[in-house]
């Protein structure tokens, strides 16, 4: 047996249902978004229940929009009627997952959740089924075939599940207005949350440490004022204090090579003149972002006028623990 070829086929399968889903959203997935946002903005939650494997994708939603700020529980549906439908409180969204349809521990819970008036959104491959007749909205999630050689084993509608239940829970996040602030707030711990509430000016290197010269500065000066300052660059400004460019320690290195003698030059000559910049106000994570699109080691903070206030070195970024 070629088991990569095997796992590809699956891969593929899978991959094929996911766009088959994307192809089909409707107007069903708009009225769902609209009336989560109506119910979360109304300070109720959202309760997520399936059975077996989409008892498993229901969690994984559920996670996904308490840590977007959407508050869900799930509701263990084998359980709920001993007890635990005291969870659901009077107008919650209910999220049912059942690919089905049919599925009696699920169908046995709705008359309860219509009596405590929830608004009910089905997940389901079944438009005609039970389910789907008792919802609000109702999102297709059918598929053609199972990723499973059998066709037995819920893989391909499981992943059509979960990714429908990203794209909710990503799109009632913007709805919302919801912002990386808002975010930070609800992820504290560990370097995400420590990048999301640290802002630049938390970090930079300023005062003395700042290595900033004019235009006219020499490379010798200019390579005094790194080794001064600690530092593996010099920002260098205009007479009205804005930004002119940066030299690093990798422009002396490169004009080295073709100029021995450039100790006595002015650095202007071999800085880069647009360096990748940030404002002071931004946050750590924005940062973050740059670098991962810019191989730089070194990034120059401005101010709202493009007065170079700050650096920052990466080497800043595991010192505060945000790497």
């Amino acid at each position: 047996m070629d088991y990569l070829a095997k796992a590809r086929t699956v891969i593929d399968l899978e991959t094929a249902e996911v766009q088959r889903l994307s192809e089909r959203l409707d107007q069903a997935f708009v009225e769902a978004v609209d009336l989560l946002r109506s119910v979360v903005g109304e300070g109720r939650k959202v309760v997520l229940c399936g059975v077996g494997k989409s008892g498993n994708i229901a969690a994984k939603i559920a996670a996904t929009l308490n840590s977007t700020g959407a508050p869900a529980v799930v509701l263990n549906v084998q359980d709920a009627l001993h007890g635990d439908l005291g969870m659901v409180s009077v107008g919650d969204a209910v999220i049912a997952l059942s690919y089905s349809g049919e599925t009696d521990e699920l169908l046995n819970l709705l008359p309860h959740l219509k009596r405590q008036q929830c608004r009910l959104i089905a997940f389901t491959g079944n438009l005609q089924s039970t389910l789907a007749l008792a919802a609000e909205a109702v999102l297709d999630v059918r598929v053609q075939r199972e990723a499973c050689p059998l066709n037995l084993a819920p893989t391909s509608s499981s992943t059509v599940m979960l990714v429908l239940g990203d794209a909710l829970a990503m799109v009632l996040l913007e709805a919302r207005g919801f912002q990386p602030e808002d975010f930070a707030l609800l992820h504290p711990g560990g370097s995400l949350g420590r990048a999301l509430l640290t802002k630049v000016s938390d970090i930079m290197r300023t005062g003395d440490r700042l290595p900033l010269v004019p235009p006219d500065a020499t490379v010798r000066e200019a390579v005094r004022t790194m080794g001064r300052c600690r530092s593996g660059c010099v920002i260098l400004t205009h007479p009205d204090g804005t930004l002119a460019g940066i030299f690093t320690q990798g422009d002396f290195a490169r004009a080295f090579e073709t100029n021995p003698g450039l100790a006595g030059e002015a650095v202007a000559r071999f800085m880069t003149p647009q360096p990748i910049t940030i404002h002071s106000g931004k946050l750590a994570a924005e940062l973050l972002n740059l670098l991962e699109h810019h191989p730089v080691d070194e990034l120059v903070v401005l101010d709202s006028l493009r007065h170079p206030v700050g650096l920052v070195d990466t080497q800043d970024l595991s010192r505060h623990r945000i790497l």
